[in-house]
């Protein structure tokens, strides 16, 4: 029945199940042996191969079950961790090999067999962060983002094994301040240099750096140490390798059947969103990476190349792919209904984050991508060019509650010649340092949920590489160790005061205090809820500014909590170290004022209770 019922959604497109058929799976209790399912409606004559019949092409027959074309064979006495492929005679009567397109486990490349595994029975102790996990709409989200492979290298060449990144990442994460890690993909991949966006395995975790039950543990301990994890996923395109998904049983099964649809900017084939299979296909990936695995949440890739025929708005919106990702969200929210579901999209297609039922695309958050290029390329102007580009930083405020948004600095930025953060930074060595704090700081007081791609804390001045570790060494020199106290400090404001991530998406958890000081490049702003405010004011200039008059909404006293110049920060210690008491005087349109000092390139937050 439960065959039946799968193979019925999967062929209507509705299918979140099809991990549950498809592929091999260990027979019922007391019966030795691996039931093999595969969907291959051209194939003419298929056969599973592998170690468990010393690779013998024609020993194990499968038989067609549907008249859709699935195709099974139970073989006896196969084991945990054996071998196999699958030995097709293709629609064109050639005889190929292929990999299992839902194998749940894979040989390291540059080999390509499938392994037969038994994801069952593995020992969770997460019920507790599970139950009371949510999409944190309204508390702190810092996300972490890592690359496992070059985060840590044992005796800096070789990988470090999922259990050997629970041991060192996990305390690193807790002790940086971070709520979540995002895993740039962990699906099988034959290429390194593609970091997992280019896969052949869609149910298959990585083998690089160990077991699928390994990876369970790693995520069962984030979350028993209140880390979340979300897995970066990719259903616009895969690999053309021969073994993989490509003309899987001699016809386009997986990809769109012309040559300009089909083949990406990537060298990848793309797949057709519009064929229903498809659909199921990549719609049981996404929710067996949260079923098996428990994922809290995964990140859809190049979300604009699936609303765009190859991401270009002026080749039109690709109906039948849209139409693919809001039935992906529908159900996917209806599933996991605290799971965080994350759109990296480029475009200016509307209402990304808004539900289904409004005709939105269903994501819970987006990439705020405007936000990432127009303030990367602020700070990266001449301060006495910068009253020219004053508005870049005030533009995003502007769009800002037209979605729910996420501010990534994330890997994109600093690989391919682009510059390391800290590069991107206007001046000299010093002014770098100075200015990439201001950064940081703005990022963790504007609205939003933050992203930050690993080696940022760091202030890493080389590009990522996949090849190599992140210079750790550099935590061996005071600039950078301060730095990478300022990132702490940062994080645990964010996450001890409510009112910088309360009303991230409700107009009134934000305010422009002086958004228009042209000549002098000074920005403030407050953030509010119902226990404080914190007051942020940023200063783009080498210029220091004393006795700075403030415009504040409440009578009381404003506790400077958090400035960039400050000496633990390698700063110059132009700092406010007494509270300030508001004077009742109208400045900036607000009724109280508060004269403070701003060091030249500092951001400076002041909190003042309520209550």
């Amino acid at each position: 029945m439960l065959k039946s019922t799968v193979f019925d959604s999967f062929f209507a497109g509705h299918c979140l199940d099809a991990h549950h058929v498809f592929g091999a799976h260990f027979a019922y209790e007391g019966v030795n042996g691996v039931r093999f399912t595969v969907y291959a409606p051209n194939a003419r004559q298929m056969f599973v191969m592998g170690s468990f019949n010393h690779w013998n092409k024609y020993e194990h027959r499968m038989t067609k079950i549907s008249p859709q074309g699935v195709w099974s064979v139970f073989v006896p006495n196969v084991t945990e961790w054996d071998l196999y492929k699958y030995f097709i005679e293709n629609a064109k009567g050639e005889w190929v090999e292929k990999s299992d397109p839902f194998a749940f486990y894979s040989e390291v490349r540059p080999k390509s067999s499938s392994i037969v595994t038994n994801l069952k029975n593995f020992p969770w102790e997460d019920k507790l962060w599970m139950n009371r996990r949510t999409k944190h709409l309204q508390e702190p989200m810092s996300i972490y983002e890592v690359h496992i492979g070059s985060w840590r290298k044992k005796y800096s060449f070789e990988w470090m094994s999922y259990e050997e990144m629970a041991s060192h990442l996990i305390p690193y994460v807790k002790e940086m301040g971070y709520t979540h890690i995002e895993l740039m993909p962990v699906n099988e991949h034959p290429f390194d240099g593609s970091w997992g966006y280019q896969a052949t395995g869609y149910f298959s975790a990585t083998s690089r750096y160990g077991t699928p039950k390994q990876l369970m543990q790693f995520i069962n301990e984030c979350h028993m140490n209140d880390i979340g994890v979300i897995l970066d996923f990719v259903p616009v395109h895969f690999v053309k390798d021969s073994f993989g998904l490509i003309d899987f049983d001699g016809t386009p099964l997986y990809e769109y059947p012309n040559f300009e649809d089909a083949n990406s900017q990537w060298d990848t084939l793309l797949f057709d969103l519009w064929k229903e299979e498809v659909r199921s296909f990549l719609m049981s990936s996404a929710s067996f990476w949260m079923e098996m695995y428990h994922f809290d949440g995964i990140r859809i890739d190049a979300v604009s190349n699936i609303i765009f025929w190859h991401g270009n708005k002026q080749r039109g919106v690709n109906e039948g792919a849209v139409a693919f990702v809001r039935r992906l969200n529908y159900y996917l929210s209806q599933r996991y209904p605290s799971a965080i579901l994350v759109a990296e999209d480029s475009s200016d297609f509307p209402k990304v984050t808004h539900p289904t039922f409004e005709m939105g695309l269903g994501f819970d958050y987006k990439w705020d991508l405007g936000w990432m290029n127009d303030t990367l390329k602020y700070y990266s102007i001449d301060p006495l060019y910068r009253s020219y580009h004053h508005h870049q930083l005030t533009f995003s405020m502007a769009y800002f509650y037209s979605e729910r948004f996420i501010l990534p600095l994330s890997h994109d930025e600093v690989v391919h010649g682009k510059g390391t953060i800290i590069n991107k930074m206007w001046g000299d060595y010093d002014q770098k340092f100075a200015q990439a704090r201001n950064l940081y700081a703005y990022m963790f007081a504007h609205p939003g949920k933050k992203l930050n791609f690993m080696g940022n804390e760091l202030a890493h001045f080389r590009e990522w590489d996949e090849d190599r570790e992140l210079d750790w060494h550099l935590l061996q020199y005071q600039r950078h160790n301060s730095f990478n106290r300022l990132f702490v400090d940062l994080n645990h404001i964010y996450n001890h005061h409510s009112c910088l991530s309360r009303f991230d998406f409700d107009h009134k958890g934000f305010r422009w205090i002086d958004a228009d000081n042209v000549n002098a490049s000074l920005y403030s702003f407050y953030r509010e809820d119902e226990k404080s405010i914190i007051v942020c004011i940023f200063n783009m200039t080498p210029v220091a500014h004393e006795q700075v008059h403030i415009g504040v909404p409440y009578a009381g006293k404003y506790t400077e909590i958090m400035n960039t110049e400050k000496d633990i920060y390698d700063g110059c210690n132009m700092c406010n170290y007494q509270p300030i008491e508001a004077i009742e005087e109208l400045c900036h349109h607000l009724p109280f004022k508060i004269i403070c000092n701003v060091a030249p390139f500092a951001a400076v937050y002041f909190e003042h209770k309520k209550n």
